[in-house]
């Protein structure tokens, strides 16, 4: 039975991508994305948690004050003053740790010793504007010994 009519022919179908080529693109996606930002996570862990030097500073804790638009951090300056009349030098730090914030902040415009970590390369102001962390806080007594 002939109809007189020519078979149309059917389109071969599309090459598909094997499950090597898929897995070579998400893996190469991944190397673009993932890595970068691990990298930055792995540098932010080391540096936030390895500490460069850490000390005490003795002086009167003259400003004291949580800012940031974004990311908010307690920063602070204390005066030290090692002779009368000289000009004095100032200790500007940072704060991580909000209990340590309410106990420097009932402390402000006092003479205070802070405890402190130093910590170099933080990569954002997010975690404070400067690499000195403050992790404790003690009055001063005024008396001489």
């Amino acid at each position: 039975m002939d109809t007189g009519e020519t078979p149309t022919p059917t389109p071969a179908p599309a090459p598909r991508r094997g499950f090597f080529a898929r897995r070579k693109l998400a893996t190469v996606l991944v190397a673009i994305v993932l890595l970068p930002v691990l990298g930055f996570a792995l540098w932010v862990a080391l540096t936030l948690n390895y500490t460069y030097s850490r000390g005490d500073r003795a002086g009167l804790l003259q400003k004291f004050s949580e800012r940031g638009w974004i990311c908010k951090t307690w920063e602070g300056e204390l005066v030290l003053s090692a002779v009368p009349g000289s000009a004095p030098e100032k200790f500007i730090f940072s704060v991580r740790s909000d209990s340590i914030a309410n106990e420097v902040n009932k402390l402000n415009g006092r003479r205070v010793i802070l405890y402190y970590e130093q910590h170099k390369g933080i990569p954002s102001s997010c975690f404070g504007d400067t690499e000195y962390f403050v992790t404790g806080v003690k009055q001063m007594t005024d008396s001489i010994r």
